[in-house]
């Protein structure tokens, strides 16, 4: 497992589901798209749309596009 990025502040959080542990998959409140208090992840930084996320259970290190806002890709 890796160690939590440098930069994962709690006080910067998104709510993203983890593509490794997915942790959040039998939450009521993650499926009715509600910040729930326990599957957030760190949300270490971001360029333009894309997300730099962190996740606190399993460590994991991903980007997450989220079409949002100028400079974002546009979905297929």
């Amino acid at each position: 497992m890796l160690p939590l990025d440098p930069h994962a502040d709690l006080g910067r959080r998104a709510w993203v589901p983890c593509p490794r542990c997915r942790d959040d998959m039998d939450c009521g409140d993650c499926a009715s798209n509600r910040n729930c208090g326990v599957h957030w992840r760190y949300l270490i930084s971001n360029t333009g749309s894309v997300l730099h996320l962190q996740c606190p259970g399993c460590t994991h290190l991903w980007n997450h596009e989220t079409y949002f806002g100028a400079g974002g890709t546009t979905p297929f």
